[in-house]
C-alpha cells in the first residue's frame, strides 16, 4: 500500500510560501460542465455549498503521493508533474489542489506505485455521506450514553431500593404536612414518577433496566456502523428511527414540548435522508447505483475528469 502524505500548513507558513504558477497546470479553453474542482465556481444562490473536499484537507491536511519518488514517469502526469523548474507539483487526491514541493533529498522510491497499489481518499457524494453519516452516529452516541446511565441507575435502584424508601417516604410525608396533609399534595410530576417506581415490583424494574440496556446497545452498535460506513448500518438505523415514531408520535397527542418537537423532526430528517439519498430497500434503483455513484465520484476516473493539460512542449 502506497503511503500517502498529508500536508498541512500554518498561516505564517503560508503567508512566507511564494505562490508560483505551474506552467504545467494551464486550465482547459472549455471547462465540461459538473467536473472543475471543488471551490472554484461561486454560488449565487442564497443556500451556502459545502464542498467537503475542501472541509476535509481543511482538518486533516492534503492527501499526496509521490513526495518520495526519485524519478517522475510521463505517465504519471495525473498526479504527479516536474516542469523543470525546480519544483515538483503534487495533486491533492481529495480537492484536486496541485501543490509545488521540492523533490525529496532522500527518495524512498523509484517510481511512483501503479494505481493498483493506491487507496484513494473519498471525494465528491460519497465523501459527504460520511460526514453526514458520522454527524447522525454521534446522535447515536448520545443516546447510547444517556441510555446506558439509566440503566445502571435503575439497577442500582432496584439494589438500594429498601435503604432509600424509608427516607422518600419521610420526606414525602414532610412535604405533605407542609402543604395541609394528603388533600393539599396530590404528588404530581418527579414525586408522582418516584412513588410509583418505589411501589413498583422489582421484576418490572428489571424489565425496564434490561429494556433500556438493550436500546443502548442497539443505539452503540448503529453508532459504530454508521461511523464505519457500514450499509447494513443505514437499514439498521432506518428500521430502528421508523419504531422509535410511534412512541414520539404518541407522545405529542399529549403534552407538546420543544425537546420533543426537534426530536421528531431530527428523526424525520434522518429517515428521509437514509432513504432517499442512501437509495435504501431498493429506492432510486438502490445498491448498485450508490455503489456506481461511489465509484463514479471517487475511483480513478473522477481524477481523470479534471485532469489539466499538459503544456504544448511537454505533450
Amino acid at each position: 500500500m502506497t503511503t500517502i502524505l498529508r500536508i498541512v500548513a500554518s498561516d505564517n507558513e503560508l503567508a512566507e510560501t511564494p505562490v508560483v504558477a505551474p506552467p504545467a497546470l494551464t486550465p482547459p479553453a472549455v471547462t465540461p460542465p459538473g467536473v472543475v474542482p471543488p471551490g472554484v465556481v461561486h454560488t449565487t444562490s442564497w443556500r451556502p455549498k459545502f464542498h467537503y473536499e475542501l472541509i476535509g484537507c481543511g482538518l486533516r491536511g492534503h492527501e499526496l503521493l509521490g513526495t518520495d519518488v526519485a524519478r517522475v514517469r510521463p505517465e504519471d502526469d495525473l498526479i504527479l508533474r516536474e516542469p523543470g523548474d525546480g519544483l515538483r507539483w503534487h495533486r491533492c487526491l481529495r480537492c484536486d489542489s496541485w501543490i509545488p514541493l521540492a523533490p525529496p533529498a532522500q527518495p524512498g522510491r523509484e517510481y511512483l506505485a501503479d494505481r493498483s497499489e493506491i487507496e484513494l481518499p473519498l471525494r465528491g457524494r460519497p465523501l459527504r455521506d460520511r460526514y453526514v453519516l458520522r454527524l447522525i452516529a454521534l446522535d447515536r452516541v448520545v443516546h447510547f450514553l444517556a441510555l446506558g446511565a439509566l440503566a445502571v441507575v435503575v439497577f442500582l435502584f432496584i439494589a438500594k431500593r429498601a435503604a432509600y424508601s424509608d427516607t422518600f417516604y419521610k420526606v414525602l410525608e414532610a412535604i405533605q404536612g407542609a402543604l395541609g396533609g394528603p388533600d393539599g399534595f396530590r404528588g404530581g410530576g418527579i414525586i408522582r414518577e418516584l412513588n410509583r417506581a418505589f411501589a413498583a415490583k422489582s421484576s418490572t424494574l428489571y424489565l425496564v433496566g434490561l429494556a433500556l440496556a438493550g436500546y443502548a446497545v442497539l443505539e452503540g452498535v448503529e453508532a459504530i456502523g454508521l461511523w464505519l460506513g457500514k450499509r447494513w448500518a443505514e437499514y439498521l438505523t432506518f428500521v430502528a428511527t421508523a419504531l422509535l415514531l410511534i412512541p414520539e408520535l404518541y407522545e405529542l397527542t399529549g403534552k407538546i414540548t420543544v425537546t420533543k418537537v426537534l426530536a421528531l423532526i431530527i428523526n424525520l430528517a434522518v429517515l428521509a435522508y437514509l432513504l432517499f439519498a442512501k437509495r435504501l430497500f431498493g429506492l432510486r434503483g438502490g445498491g448498485r447505483v450508490e455503489a456506481e455513484a461511489h465509484e463514479r465520484d471517487t475511483g480513478w476516473p473522477a481524477l481523470e475528469r479534471t485532469r489539466p493539460p499538459a503544456r504544448p512542449d511537454e505533450s
